[in-house]
């Protein structure tokens, strides 16, 4: 008896139970050795619940071995990491919007004024499957006046960017101080875009329906907000924005560069005599614009002498004057697009199409569907009846910034009977090196100018 009353108060001080001296525990024995079986239950559950806990987590990390194992690639030292595109878009709309879906073509028309540009973008206005703007960066020469023409070419670049990925709210950097927000039809040419004029924004027109819109009808829309817009652009999958304040397209180089845009470049030129004729006729209009461009002339250059020594200066005169003086800018960004065209970078191979308003009128549904397939667009037997029709109207006028039926082949070949021999000479000095690039010839005398019946289109060299 006394042997196990030894071995007992051992049992239990191994168990953990302790303050019991023997005193106690010869009074109690029964009451010792209960407690001390609880006690040895509980340690052995732990044990059990550590022991499936680390079975477990050895389990878990061989699985993820394996894993690792099968589908870590193996990477190089010099490996270098991919840099992610910058979004211009300041909600998250942008980041998980259906634009990712699938990449957007963009395609910008560059082109100066009075290059027939209105009527090319036109083209693009009526198409069912494109989201077309008419001159957005002239909210930036109009807020931004006087500066020149060269010193906005970056801000225009950044609107394009925006515009681009369908962010609108650009716009509002060029509003008035205190001025409502801009709406759908605050925005340049609102009243003549088939996607502000159509359904779902408004029910005055189908997208799909070939046909001018009547700016008067287009007024009685409801402003819609930019949001709306920006929600409608986000629907299209081929963007076209046609602008004549881009003056070349090394300026849109890092747009084209960047890869998260796929922006193509539909370079539209003219006989820069005939440009010049038509911003003479539209002096009144282009005021501000020519004053801007004119500002970026190189005050160094020698020029030829406006008008003949023997002229009389009238009123007219220095609005003229403005107008052609500008052609001196045009001509000589419009050379340097061209040198580099014929030379294309890698940013610019396979992204470039020059095409003549002269052949556009000429050849109208050739020329459109040239143009498209390089949009990835095709031509509808409406939209080609649509461009031929345009071209072959009755009427011989070119009154500025409306796009009408008429004789565009007469219209094309006008400034030839119209300008004198100074301002052609004039406009020649400035231009030749595009000229020649572009396929027109130059005029020896006065005559050779109005003698109609000979042709001065070439080739192009592009």
């Amino acid at each position: 008896m006394r042997s196990n009353q030894l071995q007992l108060p051992a049992l239990v001080e191994k168990n953990g139970v302790y303050g019991r001296n023997l005193k106690t525990y010869r009074n109690h024995p029964t009451k010792i050795i209960t407690q001390s079986g609880i006690v040895m239950k509980v340690l052995r559950r732990k044990r059990m619940v550590l022991f499936i806990a680390y079975f477990l987590l050895l389990i878990l990390t061989m699985l993820n071995l394996a894993n690792y194992r099968w589908t870590k690639e193996p990477q190089q030292c010099n490996l270098q990491m991919r840099s992610t595109p910058y979004q211009g878009r300041s909600d998250i709309r942008f980041l998980y919007g259906p634009s990712l879906a699938k990449k957007r073509q963009l395609v910008y028309v560059l082109t100066t004024w009075r290059s027939g540009s209105s009527f090319f973008g036109e083209l693009f206005n009526q198409h069912p499957e494109v989201f077309f703007l008419y001159e957005p960066m002239w909210h930036i020469w109009q807020k931004l006046y006087p500066g020149d023409a060269v010193s906005l070419q970056g801000a225009a670049r950044d609107m394009l960017s925006s515009l681009y990925r369908c962010d609108l709210s650009v716009f509002q950097l060029y509003n008035s101080p205190g001025g409502k927000n801009f709406t759908s039809l605050g925005l340049f040419g609102a009243t003549l875009n088939k996607v502000i004029c159509s359904y779902p924004l408004c029910s005055a027109y189908r997208k799909e329906v070939v046909g001018m819109v009547d700016d008067k009808v287009c007024k009685k829309c409801p402003p819609q907000s930019l949001r709306l817009l920006e929600e409608e652009c986000l629907k299209y999958n081929t963007i076209v924005i046609k602008g004549v304040r881009v003056l070349d397209v090394n300026v849109l180089a890092p747009l084209m560069e960047d890869p998260s845009l796929d922006l193509k470049v539909i370079h539209l030129v003219r006989d820069p005599r005939a440009v010049a004729n038509s911003r003479i006729k539209s002096r009144h209009g282009l005021i501000r614009e020519n004053l801007q461009v004119v500002r970026s002339r190189d005050p160094k250059l020698r020029r030829v002498p406006f008008v003949d020594p023997g002229h009389k200066m009238s009123k007219k005169d220095g609005a003229d004057y403005h107008s052609v003086g500008a052609m001196e800018v045009i001509c000589d960004r419009t050379y340097r697009s061209l040198r580099t065209a014929l030379n294309p970078p890698s940013w610019l191979k396979g992204k470039y199409l020059a095409v003549r308003y002269e052949d556009l009128v000429e050849n109208p549904v050739k020329t459109l569907r040239n143009v498209y397939q390089f949009a990835n667009l095709s031509a509808s037997l409406d939209i080609e009846s649509f461009a031929l029709n345009m071209t072959n109207g009755t009427s011989s006028s070119s009154k500025p910034f409306i796009v009408s039926a008429r004789n565009a082949t007469q219209a094309a070949s006008a400034w030839r009977t119209v300008l004198s021999i100074q301002q052609i000479k004039q406009v020649e000095e400035y231009c030749h090196h595009a000229m020649a690039i572009l396929g027109y010839e130059r005029v020896r005398t006065a005559g050779e100018a109005k003698d109609l019946s000979k042709s001065l289109l070439t080739a192009s060299k592009l």
